[in-house]
């Protein structure tokens, strides 16, 4: 799909503003690419499984494929490994490390040992916590530093809508469209989903 236009939706999902490598990489034509055999370069292999699980819970399986289907943990690490600065990649390792601190002091286990509904607790409580406290800031995307959490649902999210899955099975998309319609009630044009403007021609 367009993709000047998935940055719009994901910017008001994200309160209004993509990180500046983030936009880079996908202005870039970064997507998605599902595959079984995967060797993280950002971070090691065991981060890379809870990546995964992080990405999973933020947009889990349902009637679309989640997260882990459609390869948004190999998108994730590409997009770290090609997109952003050193710097940055060892923000959201330390955010890793701290996610298993704080599974660790709450639950006593690392993140991926403990329950799946204290996983999403989690991940949940520091979404929220850092989404909040990002609203209080002032920033410019170019000096946006989000923490491992944001990062992780920017890039998730990013992933989702420009993959094909997101871009036809959750927006609306026909690749032929019919006769034009100037003026119709959006529940007849789509039972009330965004359309997508093309799909990625990169899977």
């Amino acid at each position: 799909m367009n993709r000047r236009e998935v940055l719009q939706r994901v910017a008001m999902l994200m309160g209004g503003a993509i990180s500046a490598p983030a936009l880079l990489g996908v202005l870039n034509g970064c997507t998605p690419k599902p595959g079984t055999h995967w060797k993280p370069k950002s971070f090691a292999e065991a981060q890379g499984e809870v990546v995964a699980e992080v990405a999973e819970i933020m947009i889990p399986r349902t009637d679309t494929p989640g997260a882990r289907d459609i390869g948004i943990p190999q998108f994730i690490d590409t997009m770290l490994a090609e997109a952003y600065t050193s710097e940055d990649r060892t923000r959201y390792v330390a955010g890793l490390s701290e996610l298993d601190a704080l599974a660790e002091r709450t639950h006593g286990g690392k993140f991926m040992a403990v329950t799946s509904e204290q996983r999403v607790a989690l991940v949940q409580s520091i979404q929220d916590e850092a989404a909040a406290a990002e609203r209080k800031l002032t920033l410019s995307p170019a000096e946006l530093r989000r923490p491992f959490i944001l990062m992780t649902r920017e890039l998730a999210l990013l992933g989702f809508f420009t993959s094909e899955v997101g871009a036809t099975q959750v927006l609306q998309y026909d690749r032929v469209p019919g006769a034009f319609h100037g003026c119709v009630p959006l529940a007849e044009a789509g039972n009330g989903k965004t359309w997508a403007l093309e799909t990625s021609t990169r899977f």
